[in-house]
């Protein structure tokens, strides 16, 4: 008896190991569950760059095949509306932030359904091509199994000619638990390890040996979502540029840096001269190259005539950000600062918003204090310090 009222008044001995988050989650003044559950996103976003490692070498020229599982298995709603449109969603937003965070980089779509795989575009940098490509292959309909092998031997047969000194990657989102090979996919393997091809895969159902033993042998990262806040998180993951390999060649890399002229003769441009004839490219305006003289609408892109790399100077500054990433901010203890220093700093310096929280985050270098939402949004976005950068050089 005795021991029944210790497991009434302290609760059942199973239930001491584990932590009742319940109990801590509480609603705000209007009521709303929303900002605790925006700072537990931003905390586990804090943590996931807390976990990037500086001074360490990169693949900053990415070639990314992206492969879309359509088989039968992604039409289940265990994702609403289904496991198809999410990931559609899912990646026009990965496909934006893929190219804002590596403007030097390319990406291919490939799908496969019906033990088949069909490259839907080829490796380029217009995210518009990407994104129109993906709806339009989403609105058929899901058949069949997929094909792991098919899909990585057709993302091969592209990566094994891109030069040495870049990246190749290939990430693939995976609803089914079967997969239906034509040979043996082992030899595959193999040969993504000789061509240096990185293969990562990110499961929508369960874990799959198969899938792991890809990712394990080419030293690519699996995991399987929990829920859709955690399928976006696994697949920003891939925004970073991955650490280099170590037989990753050095080269150097002949770049044009073409001025955009707006007055001039009508011309037709080379990105569209396929496209309906080229009567969409026909202006005046455009970006020439200084080698050739072709003209293109936007940047980044690779010269069709020359072969040339055509970009800009802020796409090299946004590379050049993953290289040296700015220093985290220590989580300090507001009232703790106030009494050791004698000061009272009530406002965030960006935001200029008043502290609604005890803990703050102070710039190593500035000393200035920054709340959550601020120390966030310099680490994601900004890439640089508002406190160091309003600070003149020698008073810091």
């Amino acid at each position: 008896m005795a021991t029944d009222q210790n497991e009434e008044e302290g609760g059942y001995r199973w239930l001491n190991q584990y932590e009742r988050t319940w109990e801590v989650i509480q609603e705000d003044a209007e009521g709303s569950l929303q900002t605790v559950v925006d700072e537990i996103s931003h905390r586990t976003k804090r943590r996931r760059l807390m976990g990037r490692s500086s001074n360490i070498r990169l693949g900053m020229m990415r070639h990314l095949f992206v492969v879309v599982d359509m088989s039968r298995a992604m039409e289940e709603a265990d994702l609403k509306p289904s496991r198809l449109a999410s990931s559609v969603k899912l990646l026009e937003d990965f496909i934006t932030e893929y190219f804002d965070q590596n403007p030097i980089s390319q990406i291919g779509l490939i799908v496969t359904r019906n033990k088949r795989a069909e490259k839907i575009t080829e490796l380029s940098g217009n995210p518009q091509l990407h994104t129109s490509s993906l709806r339009k292959a989403a609105s058929k309909a899901c058949t069949g199994e997929p094909s792991l092998q098919n899909a990585m031997e057709v993302a091969i047969q592209s990566l094994r000619h891109m030069p040495s000194h870049a990246s190749r990657e290939i990430l693939i989102l995976f609803g089914s638990l079967t997969s239906c090979d034509p040979g043996d996919i082992h030899e595959t393997i193999q040969t993504l390890q000789q061509q240096n091809i990185r293969c990562s895969v990110i499961g929508l159902a369960a874990e799959v040996r198969v899938c792991r033993t890809v990712c394990s042998e080419t030293q690519g990262s699996y995991g399987v979502i929990l829920d859709e806040r955690h399928y976006k998180e696994l697949l920003m993951q891939h925004v970073i540029p991955p650490v280099a390999k170590v037989d990753t060649e050095a080269a150097l890399i002949r770049m044009g840096f073409p001025q955009h002229l707006s007055s001039g003769p009508p011309s037709l441009c080379m990105c569209h001269l396929d496209v309906n004839g080229g009567v969409k490219g026909f202006s005046t305006s455009g970006y020439f190259c200084p080698q050739c003289k072709s003209k293109y609408c936007d940047l980044p892109v690779e010269c069709k005539v020359c072969g040339l790399t055509l970009v800009s100077a802020p796409h090299l500054a946004r590379s050049y950000q993953h290289l040296f990433p700015l220093p985290q901010f220590t989580e300090r203890d507001l009232p703790a600062i106030e009494d050791n220093q004698n000061i009272r700093q009530n406002h965030c310096f960006a935001c200029q918003k008043e502290f609604t929280e005890n803990a703050v985050y102070r710039c190593p270098q500035c000393e200035h204090l920054f709340c959550m939402d601020c120390d966030i949004f310099i680490h994601d976005s900004l890439h640089s310090c508002p406190g160091c950068i309003a600070t003149p050089q020698g008073e810091g």
